[in-house]
């Protein structure tokens, strides 16, 4: 059996037990669903694979993306947004990089140090998440995004709103009579 430890949108921590390693992600996805969330945001932020970024399923980080109004990509994490930048490819005689995908943000007075990181001038900011290079993995794709040889040109996933449910009809009993149940709550975002 393994434990993941999770930080609930409003700070809990909360040990959630996990029958087998290949049932992990499952579980992440689950509670990232949430906004919750599990280990700390890494110096340089989580590195994935390029051509996993169209159809990224961002409740593994306890994220969700979005699209405002503007047109302009967004991921909301841990109550802030990180918006999404393309990046040239960099071939010079001290580096070579491919092309990336980066969400990040400017950096706050609040943030650690370890997850600042410098930029020209007096600029700080906090990296999410890069896309760059590596194979693609299936297993961070959204459940039915995109398939593995889908073009890089493909349209991001935009964000939908949740499903309404419908609500239970009211009881034909006497109002002091009224049946009491578990109602599962909607996510928060």
């Amino acid at each position: 059996m393994l434990h993941i430890e999770f930080i609930t949108d409003l700070g809990a921590r909360v040990t959630v037990d996990v029958e087998s390693a290949d049932k992990l992600l499952e579980v992440q996805r689950q509670y990232g669903r949430l906004g919750w969330t599990s280990g700390e945001l890494p110096s340089g932020g989580y590195q994935f694979p390029f051509d996993n970024e169209p159809d990224f399923d961002w409740a593994l980080l306890g994220a969700r993306k979005y699209t405002t109004p503007e047109g302009e990509e967004l991921v909301y994490h841990k109550g802030h947004a990180y918006r999404r930048r393309e990046l040239e490819p960099v071939d010079s005689r001290k580096m070579k990089l491919p092309a990336a995908v980066k969400y990040s943000r400017g950096a706050k007075n609040s943030d650690p140090e370890h997850v600042r990181e410098k930029a020209d001038g007096e600029f700080e900011y906090v990296t999410l998440a890069i896309f760059r290079g590596g194979r693609r993995q299936d297993r961070y794709a959204l459940p039915g995004g995109a398939p593995s040889g889908a073009p890089r040109t493909a349209a991001p996933a935009q964000a939908q709103p949740a499903p309404q449910r419908p609500r239970p009809a009211a009881a034909a009993v006497a109002p002091r009579a009224a049946a009491v149940g578990v109602v599962e709550e909607e996510t928060p975002f």
